[in-house]
């Protein structure tokens, strides 16, 4: 099973749940002010890399996608 993250529309509040697959959240309710009103936000990777030098560089990031 995946884990996804939600943000309440309402609050602003972020989560992450986990969610069998094919699963949309509708029946989910914000963990901070209970209301039903969840984006599904897409998620990334981290990753942790050394370039030149030995300086180490990282990627990752998350959004929401409109809806």
């Amino acid at each position: 099973m995946p884990i996804y993250e939600f943000k309440c529309r309402h609050c602003g509040h972020r989560f992450e749940e986990l969610c069998r697959m094919g699963e949309d959240g509708l029946e989910l309710r914000c963990p901070a002010c209970g209301r039903r009103e969840l984006q599904r936000c897409q998620s990334t990777f981290a990753a942790r890399s050394t370039g030149d030098g030995g300086v180490a560089h990282s990627v990752g990031g998350k959004s929401c996608a409109p809806t």
